[in-house]
């Protein structure tokens, strides 16, 4: 397992990681029809090419299994394969980014139970909630801070 923050962003790389987020997405938003995960697809690889801090964690193989984004303390985005899930590596990533960058807060759709569950295990609390994501479709998001450690 090794944790790497990417300053090139390659072509060949993106489409890793759309791999590893279709994946992902598909196990976990059980809420969004197969036409709206196609059409969310076509903004993933924008979206990895202008966040701020882009990680990825890989494999033994060094086959990358999993990646955050984060803008500022800001949590953006966390995803792990599928087939790879329940091995610690989202907790490794968080953990990466809360050491490193002081993530500190970030949103996680309400029809996720999972993510919510795992983002609680990982010290963070709601404060917010709302009716729609940031794209205006009815899917409520649930903002959500770190506590602090004492």
């Amino acid at each position: 397992m090794k944790i790497t923050e990417i300053k090139y962003r390659s072509e060949g790389l993106i489409q890793q990681l759309l791999l590893v987020w279709e994946s992902s997405v598909k196990a976990t938003h059980l809420f969004l029809s197969e036409k709206e995960i196609k059409h969310i697809k076509q903004y993933v690889p924008q979206a990895l090419m202008g966040v701020q801090r882009l990680i990825i964690i890989e494999n033994e193989t060094h086959v990358p299994v999993g990646f955050m984004g984060v803008n500022n303390q800001h949590l953006e985005m966390l995803f792990v394969a599928d087939t790879e899930r329940g091995k610690g590596y989202g907790k490794k990533l968080l953990n990466y980014g809360i050491k490193n960058y002081s993530v500190n807060d970030l949103a996680v759709n309400e029809q996720n139970p999972l993510a919510k569950g795992f983002y609680e295990y990982m010290g963070f609390e709601t404060y917010k909630k709302t009716t729609h994501d940031e794209q205006g479709n009815p899917y409520p998001l649930l903002y959500m801070k770190r506590l602090k450690k004492e």
